[in-house]
């Protein structure tokens, strides 16, 4: 069963290119972690000031080693010199259920 987590993160206006900048200087570097499947970054199209940070992955388990392992302690390191650029951060996990069912 899949493994989804989505960090929503409150992002002051005018701050939105910054935030897609520093997750592009980071693109793809979690992608040769363990288990991992799939990430999305979700830019809000209705005003809001929520962004998404979308990561799929083959297990809960394999989203807790790369969550605890120096490849994310590197990625999420302190390095921009302008600071924060977000508000806040809210982390959700869910757990993917399959319904699809076999044809025939």
């Amino acid at each position: 069963m899949s493994f989804v987590v989505i960090n929503a993160i409150t992002v002051p206006e005018g701050a939105g290119a910054e935030l897609e900048a520093r997750f592009g200087r980071r693109a793809g570097e979690v992608d040769s972690q363990p288990g991992f499947v799939h990430f999305r970054l979700l830019r809000p199209a209705d005003g809001r000031s929520t962004w998404y940070v979308y990561t799929e992955w083959e297990s809960r388990e394999a989203f807790e080693a790369w969550a605890s392992s120096p490849a994310f302690q590197h990625g999420h390191r302190g390095q921009q010199s302008s600071g924060p650029v977000s508000t806040s951060a809210e982390l959700f996990t869910f757990e993917v259920v399959d319904l699809d069912t076999p044809q025939g």
